[in-house]
C-alpha cells in the first residue's frame, strides 16, 4: 500500500458533512461535539489512570476517587463513540447479502438498515431515559465523589439519540443521492488494502 493512498479515509482532518443546508450544519455541530468529548474523555482517563498508578507506587495507596472517575469517562466515551462510529461508517456490519445485491438493491437495503437502526437507537434512548428516572428516584450517590449516580448515565440517552439522528441522516442522504452511503459522508465501497510483503 502506498503512503498516500487516496482510497483510505483519514479521520485526522476536519469533518465536512455530506448533507445540504441546515441538516449539514446540525451534522457538523454534532460531529465536532462528539470529537471533542471523545478526545477530552480519553485524555482525562489516561491522566487519571497514570496519576493513580504513580500515587499507588509512591504513596502506597491510589486515589480513592479514581475508579469512579474512570467509570464516568468509560460511559462518556462509549456513548459518544457510538455516534462517532456511525458518522464515519465504522460499525461492524455483515455484508454477504448486501454485497451480492446490485447498486439499487444495496441502496434500498441501506435505507432500510439505517431507518431500522435509527428506530432501535431512539427506542433505547427512550428506555435509558426511563432508567435514569429510576436511578433519580432511588437517590443513590457515588461513595467517593458524593454526587447522585444518575448524573453519570446522562450520556447514555444522549449517545443513543445522537446515533439515532446520525442513522436517520444517513437514510435521508441515501434518499437524496445517487450513490450508496454508509453514513452522511462515507460512500459505500472497499479501499484497496492489499500490501506488499
Amino acid at each position: 500500500m502506498s503512503e498516500n493512498s487516496p482510497d483510505l479515509e483519514d479521520d485526522t482532518g476536519t469533518y465536512e458533512s455530506g448533507l445540504p443546508g441546515f441538516l449539514g450544519t446540525i451534522d457538523e455541530v454534532i460531529a465536532k461535539t462528539e470529537a471533542f468529548m471523545l478526545a477530552v474523555g480519553v485524555i482525562l482517563m489516561a491522566i487519571n489512570t497514570c496519576v493513580n498508578v504513580i500515587a499507588r507506587y509512591v504513596f502506597g495507596e491510589g486515589l480513592f476517587f479514581s475508579g469512579e472517575i474512570n467509570r464516568i469517562l468509560i460511559i462518556l466515551i462509549t456513548f459518544a463513540g457510538i455516534g462517532y462510529a456511525a458518522r464515519h461508517g465504522r460499525h461492524i456490519r455483515m455484508s454477504a447479502i448486501y454485497d451480492a445485491l446490485p447498486v439499487k438493491g444495496r441502496k434500498v437495503l441501506m435505507i432500510v438498515i439505517a431507518l431500522f437502526t435509527s428506530l432501535v437507537m431512539f427506542f433505547l434512548c427512550y428506555h435509558s431515559f426511563g432508567y435514569i428516572e429510576t436511578l433519580y428516584s432511588r437517590g443513590r450517590i457515588l461513595p467517593a465523589l458524593g454526587f447522585e449516580i444518575w448524573w453519570i448515565y446522562i450520556w447514555v440517552p444522549v449517545g443513543f439519540a445522537i446515533t439515532g439522528i446520525q442513522y436517520l441522516l444517513t437514510a435521508i442522504k441515501n434518499f437524496t443521492s445517487k450513490d450508496v452511503y454508509l453514513s452522511t459522508g462515507v460512500v459505500d465501497g472497499y479501499a484497496d488494502t492489499e500490501s506488499e510483503v
